[in-house]
């Protein structure tokens, strides 16, 4: 029985369009070359900050990240960047019973402006508020103590299958891969991605179908 349903955010419950964008623009490139560049570092399977580093050799990510915030131009959530089928699909999981929680790897200013939505979710947390990160095992070792259900109860959801679908199917849980956004579309068919997700959804919503599993 699933008690704990955890969600990935990047490209699970919000588009990176923004993201991205607002880094092209702080670079003083066009949005669609920053945006192929990070096709091409995802298709090498890469950190897709390497995008940055390709454009701009030896930046330091976090120092560019902290002039933007200081300038204003640094990161920003609000309703249009979440999916369509995310609030219906959190809130329909909650009424059936189903913990909610949102964890995935940004920055503590990104949990901020996640909690700030008000998501229909129980708990919203990220790598940068827990100290560690995806894939490492300690962070899923984070999500089965906030789940509080064994890790065969526990769901996560991803569309990443070397920060999600992997190390959290190593860590025991079950693991729904997403078919969204670059990753999810690239290795949907992946034969070792099928093997390993235990569903394969296009949708959030079909998730209320796992509890009858």
């Amino acid at each position: 029985m699933i008690e704990t349903i955890v969600f990935d955010v990047g490209e699970t419950l919000t588009r990176d369009d923004r993201y991205w964008g607002s880094w092209a623009d702080w670079l003083g490139i066009p949005r669609h070359t920053l945006s192929a560049l990070v096709g091409a570092v995802t298709a090498q399977s890469r950190d897709n900050s390497d995008a940055l580093r390709l454009i701009k050799p030896g930046i330091d990510v976090r120092e560019a990240y902290q002039a933007r915030e200081a300038a204003g131009r640094g990161e920003h959530l609000d309703e249009t960047d979440l999916y369509p089928d995310v609030r219906p699909a959190l809130a329909g999981l909650r009424k059936l019973g189903v913990r909610v929680i949102v964890a995935g790897n940004q920055t503590p200013k990104a949990g901020q402006l996640l909690r700030a939505l008000d998501l229909p979710a129980d708990l919203v947390v990220t790598s940068g508020e827990w100290g560690v990160s995806k894939p490492d095992p300690a962070f899923f070792a984070r999500v089965l103590e906030a789940s509080g259900a064994a890790p065969h109860e526990t769901v996560y959801v991803g569309d990443h299958p070397v920060n999600d679908l992997w190390p959290a199917k190593a860590a025991g849980l079950r693991v729904a891969h997403i078919r969204r956004g670059p990753w999810g579309y690239l290795w949907a068919d992946d034969p070792e991605v099928v093997a390993a997700a235990d569903w394969r959804i296009d949708t959030l919503t079909q998730l209320a179908s796992i509890l009858s599993d």
